[in-house]
């Protein structure tokens, strides 16, 4: 990470996002031309930035580095970061609200590509025990020239502890993982996982899954299709959660489900997928490598182009952290054909311990 100032900017442009943590603007660095994304935040002096130290800690083809920050005081009182990151024109919100508009849904194969793409950077991110809590459609980002994501704004993100608990009031309503809607705060990576999956039904059917006023319509939104939660349940999401007054109500098919949302592109794995996703047992959630080796996504491990007959972007680039941690699930992630390769690229290089040619 470099300190600079602005004086590194040729042109600080239109604000492009903001919310309670900010605002984010568009620049131009004036060395090389480049346009980037400037978040700015503010920053109590009484404690570290938690966003930065997270952001210097990343590495990841679907994940936004840090390229620099720099701080400033406004005024006499006031102290703000200035983050430079990557600057990406669209966003999955964005992209879903185009179809939406034209009264479509996103083709099925753009669904599958976003997906992996998102569920990979998820496990970079759980294998170094981080947690981003903030998984929604707008904090996906996308090069529309080459559809890369990225996952953005790690403002919420947290490298979680067992001995040190979090808070519950945190992540998007509508992509807000259940154990939060009942106050857990000894939760753990899983609750991206639920929000994934969340994405996921949005994707496929072009509006928001669940979508309650509040936190408690949210939660019954979210029983209106699980059913009422068993005390079991209730339990492995917060122990020390104690009213039970739920409405009594079985849970859905997730077939009829997805036919009374009216989503003409869901496929038999779609529903298997998002069904092992959105489960009140945050122990039962598909991990990010597991979801990555499911059927849903066999189309596009084989397919090179994208409709409009561009490559994809690299799906394939393992890591050796990413290796270490997902090799349960390698075989079933990567083609065979990518197997060969990428074992004699990288145990060249590094050795996986696991025998996968």
């Amino acid at each position: 990470m470099s300190l600079v100032g602005y004086q590194r900017f040729s042109v600080i442009g239109r604000v492009v996002g903001s919310g309670s943590f900010g605002v984010v603007f568009q620049a131009k660095v004036r060395e090389k031309g480049q346009t980037v994304a400037i978040k700015k935040v503010f920053q109590d002096d009484r404690f570290e930035n938690r966003e930065v130290e997270i952001l210097c800690l990343l590495d990841h083809e679907n994940c936004m580095p840090l390229k620099h920050a720099f701080n400033f005081l406004e005024g006499e009182e006031y102290l703000f970061y200035n983050l430079e990151l990557e600057f990406f024109s669209e966003n999955i919100h964005r992209v879903i609200a185009h179809y939406a508009n034209y009264r479509q849904t996103l083709p099925l194969i753009y669904v599958k590509l976003y997906m992996f793409q998102t569920l990979r950077g998820l496990a970079y991110l759980h294998s170094m025990g981080i947690c981003h809590r903030d998984i929604k459609p707008p904090n996906l980002l996308i090069d529309p020239a080459s559809q890369h994501l990225k996952i953005g704004d790690f403002g919420s993100a947290k490298l979680l502890t067992n001995d040190k608990p979090s808070i519950s009031y945190i992540c998007s309503r509508y992509y807000r993982a259940p154990e939060l809607l009942i106050g857990a705060t000894d939760y753990t990576c899983s609750i991206d996982m639920w929000s994934a999956g969340v994405i996921l039904g949005e994707l496929l059917i072009g509006t928001p899954f669940f979508k309650g006023e509040n936190g408690t319509e949210q939660l019954v939104e979210i029983i209106k299709v699980l059913g009422t939660p068993t005390k079991d349940q209730v339990f492995a999401m917060n122990d020390y959660y104690v009213n039970f007054q739920f409405p009594k109500i079985d849970p859905n098919d997730w077939g009829n489900v997805f036919h009374e949302k009216y989503s003409p592109i869901v496929s038999l794995e779609a529903v298997d997928l998002i069904s092992q996703l959105l489960v009140y047992f945050p122990y039962q959630r598909m991990k990010p490598f597991e979801a990555l080796g499911h059927p849903f996504f066999d189309e596009i491990k084989f397919g090179t182009n994208l409709p409009n007959g561009k490559l994809f972007p690299n799906l394939f680039n393992f890591q050796k952290k990413e290796f270490d941690y997902g090799k349960r699930w390698i075989r079933k992630i990567l083609p065979n054909s990518k197997i060969i390769v990428l074992c004699y690229e990288h145990i060249c290089s590094w050795e996986p311990n696991f025998p996968v040619c």
